[in-house]
């Protein structure tokens, strides 16, 4: 069990939950308003409560659950999500140079004809703040 659990207090926790009626997430304006308030939570961190830390814990959870049976990334493939990831930061090839080296090998790998090695994904990760493990 880790120490945060320890430090919550039942009563003040119940109370919380109580306010906010933490429930299973069935819509993407649920989600939207959730990850909000999360955000929030998180710009707040160093002064939040254990129990508002716990309950941050809670939102990641009913969002992650949210998104992964919502968002599932399956059938994808590395240069597709790479493709996808590419879109959503407004990236180009050329912006990737740094992580494949040359503009022939970033070509190969953004079109499927090349694989993205373990050293790249890495570099992709850091790059577009994601695990490694979306582009092997």
């Amino acid at each position: 069990m880790k120490s945060s659990v320890l430090e919550v207090d039942p009563k003040r926790y119940g109370r919380l939950l109580a306010r906010k009626l933490p429930a299973v997430i069935r819509t993407e304006e649920e989600n939207e308003r959730l990850i909000a308030e999360l955000e929030d939570l998180d710009r707040r961190h160093d002064e939040l409560t254990p129990e508002e830390r716990e309950y941050a814990e809670l939102l990641t959870v009913l969002i992650e659950a949210f998104e992964d049976a919502n968002y599932a990334l399956e059938g994808s493939t590395p240069d597709s999500r790479l493709r996808s990831l590419m879109e959503e930061h407004g990236l180009r090839q050329r912006d990737l140079l740094d992580v494949f080296g040359s503009r022939g090998i970033a070509s190969e790998v953004v079109s499927g004809k090349r694989a993205i090695s373990k050293a790249q994904a890495k570099k992709l990760a850091a790059l577009l703040h994601v695990p490694a493990d979306l582009f092997l």
